[in-house]
């Protein structure tokens, strides 16, 4: 879910780890930087969540759990990437 903001959208990012997990998510909206935004978490349900501006245009990401990269399980769009994986895309 997005909301405008003046610098682009708020965008929720989720995902489901287990608990105690370090979940963090990067893509090109934070030049991949694998530590910048760290997701919070529910204890009872594993649910791992974050809200960000991210800035208009199309970016493509993926979730860092316990250092091991993930795209997103519920994002509809992926695109191949350099490393012979997939990269969620967003278009805000």
């Amino acid at each position: 879910m997005a909301k405008k903001t003046e610098n682009g959208k708020k965008v929720s990012f989720q995902i489901k780890a287990e608990p105690g997990s370090a979940v963090f998510v990067a893509g090109t909206f934070n030049q991949w930087d694998p530590t910048q935004y760290r997701l919070r978490d529910n204890p009872d349900s594993g649910e791992y969540k974050i809200k960000l501006t991210v800035p208009p245009g199309r970016h493509e990401s993926k979730f860092v759990v316990n250092g091991v990269w993930c795209a997103d399980p519920n994002c509809l769009d992926w695109v191949p990437n350099s490393q012979g994986s997939l990269n969620s895309v967003l278009t805000v």
